[in-house]
């Protein structure tokens, strides 16, 4: 139970309360937990949110929640895997979640497509919370980093011990806020093409990004070199702007 899904639950009460504070809920606010596991977090959210809709992939602990919380009016409880709820029916909404471990990056990607959510609190794997935060030209930036930013403004709280959580993992954890912006920090033409040059940038890392480019784009080198971008340089060395001038000069080719 949990740990075959990759959860580890977080139990103390008092790191939850600070969780649920930095949420910053109100009595007006729609909240989804991801991994609600015991219902220890989903407890507090009750008391400070309009609605709970907490999902839980696992039907013993689906069970067990359902016979905690009765039927509790201001909850919602979902037996489904997170990936696959469909969040833009449900309205502005926030998350505060504990997420399971094994499906961190394809959920947090996920979640900040739907134009209807508001905020993330998260505890996630340190290290993840730091590439989400991260700048170019270190370890830990990534296309995770760049579409983060991109859409939110993240920011690391705090880090918890592993051994706070039942079972404790093998890693340590971070609560990190997520807010969505209001506006982009660059100006991009075409969001579908910008997201999809990062992606094809990170996902060829050690190579030059001329070469990553090459499937868009014949003469990459020479498209690079001319928009004032070294097309030696590798994926990790390019700021969020210069992928933003990247799409939008290719946007210009595409349409000429």
């Amino acid at each position: 139970m949990g740990k075959r899904l990759g959860q580890h639950f977080l139990r103390n009460r008092g790191i939850l309360q600070k969780i649920v504070e930095i949420a910053q809920l109100t009595h007006e606010d729609i909240v989804v937990e991801i991994g609600a596991g015991m219902g220890d977090l989903t407890e507090l959210l009750l008391n400070n949110a309009r609605e709970v809709i907490a999902i839980e992939i696992d039907p013993v602990l689906y069970k067990i929640l359902r016979e905690r919380f009765g039927l509790t009016r201001n909850l919602k409880i979902i037996n489904k895997d997170a990936l696959k709820v469909y969040y833009e029916e449900l309205g502005q909404f926030k998350v505060v979640a504990n997420i399971p471990y094994y499906i961190t990056k394809p959920l947090i990607f996920r979640l900040i497509e739907a134009e209807n959510l508001i905020s993330m609190t998260l505890t996630i794997q340190k290290e993840v919370a730091e590439r989400l935060v991260a700048k170019p030209s270190t370890k830990a930036y990534s296309a995770l980093s760049i579409i983060t930013q991109y859409l939110t403004e993240p920011e690391i709280k705090f880090y918890i011990p592993a051994t706070y959580f039942s079972p404790p993992p093998d890693v340590s954890s971070a609560v990190i806020k997520l807010d969505r912006r209001q506006k982009p920090p660059v100006e991009v033409t075409d969001e579908k093409l910008f997201f999809r040059v990062i992606k094809l940038a990170f996902g060829k890392r050690r190579k030059m990004l001329s070469n990553s480019l090459i499937s868009i784009i014949d003469e990459s080198k020479e498209f690079l070199s001319n928009i004032g971008i070294d097309p030696m340089k590798r994926a990790e060395e390019l700021s969020i702007d210069d992928f933003a001038r990247i799409s939008n000069e290719l946007c210009k080719i595409c349409k000429d």
